[in-house]
């Protein structure tokens, strides 16, 4: 199983990624803005997705709006 994101580069864990456009967060009335950045991603069971996080909080994206740094 390999985890790609938006350009087809091959994502690991501990890569650093970029959202590539606004998302609203489900479940709250937050936003992701283009440009954020996470570092030191783990990868999901799921190819499409991945495990991130800012400070205490946990969030999973879709590999779709990424691209790897």
């Amino acid at each position: 199983m390999t985890t790609k994101d938006s350009n087809g580069a091959e994502l690991i864990d501990g890569d650093s990624v970029q959202v590539i456009k606004d998302l609203k967060v489900k479940g709250t009335s937050n936003t992701l803005k283009r440009g954020t950045l996470y570092k030191n991603i783990r990868l999901t069971s799921k190819e499409e997705e991945i495990e991130c996080g800012k400070g205490k909080s946990t969030i999973v994206l879709k590999t779709c709006f990424l691209k790897k740094i």
